[in-house]
């Protein structure tokens, strides 16, 4: 059964299955596109709420740093992500990847994974969006009736509709066309893009020179009975001093990391780039490197006009401006937040129906899912399920802390990408590759430390989640998957492969 469990599947192999006319995804992005969509996905709630978090409870005017350190840790992954992408432009990131190089079997959990990831940070985007949206209604006199808002913290039975709408009308974007949903994201992102730097440039009229002293806390005295090992004891515990100094940076990085999810996401729209070779690798390092400058430059100036310790965690950058006078930008900056989550369900949604899709073509999932609009050519039966079913749970379920499996998922991928070019190096060494991850071994390897250093800082219940939607992953595959495989029916004769 091992034999099977790990069989793999050739990247020629991967390659042709996508030319099947009723399986084929019509090529129509860029690198433009690419970096756009990894830039629209990119800059969203992470940089406009968690800034304040982890300045005010960890690294003080140091966050910049953290931002430099989860961005470090993303780029090692994107370098691995970017050959990969290049190398097998076929939908479905790091599933596909995995295939390729590590087997069925571990293809099947990464892609597993990647339908939580990608399905709860949709919905916990589209209610953050719906909250922004309901702010700004208050703020003009509209108010919205409990029953149909925000349900966090709420006593009573109530549907956020606004979040539902959202979700509804991007999977309709979606089943259209890749190409109009790559126009709306421009537009959006530009607004985004905008925003912050408004906020940069207007806010650095603003700093004062004595709330960077001290630029990097000293350690305060962790609580009783704790001790400085915030990692394990998060680990066993699911929570961790409020570290200072030097750890406090690398704990702020864990944080943080959230505000980076989504380049990763560029990767699952490989198989509709024109030119995958050359416009995979641009998209996904273009985009990352945009928004660390970008992360970095803000949290600058944000610690710079107000002292960490007084910093709102809840919206730390409009709160900042009100808190110097300007209360004009702090608007400006909740409508720029509020446009810009839009691209950034879009895309997520985007990558999870990729993903999907790529799972039910090489029989893992229902084949019937596989079929690509006759018109549009967009995978409109999987963006339709699981566009309604996010809705659904956007509108009926709290998610503030599932939020943390979102983090978790995305970093297991990580692993398992990086560890999947080290093993596609040894095995399929005359594959042509566009570009190739610099000193491999070492980068892959690195990739691997500094992601399982960021999951160990993730809460103890996170973990006991992450590790039932496995356990329930697994028993889909062999019940459903294993069985189903396109793979193993051509290795048993009852299906020829694609020529």
């Amino acid at each position: 059964m091992s034999s099977t469990l790990f069989r793999t599947k050739k990247v020629e192999q991967s390659i042709l299955d996508t030319e099947e006319p009723e399986h084929a995804l019509r090529k129509s992005l860029s690198a433009l596109d690419l970096t756009v969509f990894g830039v629209g996905v990119i800059i969203g709630t992470g940089i406009f709420v968690l800034t304040g978090t982890v300045a005010k409870n960890n690294a003080g005017p140091a966050t910049a740093l953290a931002f430099v350190a989860a961005g470090v840790a993303c780029a090692l992954a994107a370098l691995c992500y970017a050959e990969f992408a290049s190398t097998v432009p076929v939908a479905g990131s790091a599933y596909t990847f995995s295939y390729a190089s590590l087997g069925e079997l571990p293809a099947w959990i990464i892609g597993w994974d990647l339908v939580l990831e990608f399905a709860l940070g949709t919905a916990v985007v589209a209610v953050g969006w719906s909250g922004y949206i309901q702010s700004l209604m208050d703020n003009a006199g509209w108010n919205m009736p409990a029953a149909l808002g925000s349900r966090e913290g709420a006593d009573t039975f109530g549907f956020d509709i606004l979040a539902a709408a959202l979700v509804l009308v991007l999977t309709a974007i979606l089943v259209v066309g890749m190409k109009l949903s790559a126009r709306i994201t421009s537009i959006v992102v530009a607004i985004k893009v905008t925003v912050v730097l408004v906020v940069i440039i207007a806010g650095a009229f603003l700093i004062k020179g004595d709330n960077y002293d001290p630029f990097i806390p000293k350690e305060q005295p962790v609580e009783a009975g704790a001790s400085l090992d915030s990692p394990l004891i998060q680990l066993m515990f699911g929570w961790a001093p409020s570290n200072f100094g030097v750890m406090g940076i690398f704990t702020a990085a864990s944080v943080v990391f959230f505000a980076f999810i989504g380049f990763d996401v560029v990767a699952t729209a490989a198989e509709e780039t024109k030119n995958p070779q050359r416009d995979m690798p641009r998209g996904i390092l273009g985009s990352l490197v945009i928004c660390t400058t970008l992360y970095v430059l803000v949290s600058i100036v944000v610690t710079g006009m107000q002292n960490y310790t007084e910093l709102s965690v809840d919206a730390p950058l409009a709160d900042a401006f009100k808190a110097t006078g300007h209360p004009w930008y702090a608007g400006f900056i909740s409508f720029g937040a509020a446009v810009g989550l839009t691209t950034v369900c879009m895309i997520l949604l985007l990558g999870q129906t990729r993903v999907f899709f790529a799972m039910s073509r090489d029989g893992l999932l229902p084949r019937f899912f596989s079929r690509v609009h006759p018109r549009f050519k967009t995978p409109h039966r999987p963006t339709i399920l699981l566009g309604v079913l996010i809705a659904v749970l956007a509108g009926f379920t709290p998610l503030t802390e599932l939020a943390a499996l979102v983090n978790i998922g995305t970093l297991f991928a990580f692993v398992v990408v990086a560890i999947g070019v080290i093993i596609l190096r040894k095995s399929r060494p005359d594959l042509p590759r566009s570009f190739r991850t610099p000193w491999v071994p070492v980068i892959p390897i690195l990739s691997v430390c500094a992601s399982l250093w960021l999951m160990i800082n993730l809460p103890a219940e996170t973990w006991v989640r992450f590790a039932i939607w496995m356990a329930a992953g697994f028993l889909v595959y062999f019940l459903y998957g294993r069985t189903h495989s396109r793979l193993a029916r051509r290795e048993e004769g009852e299906e020829q492969p694609s020529v």
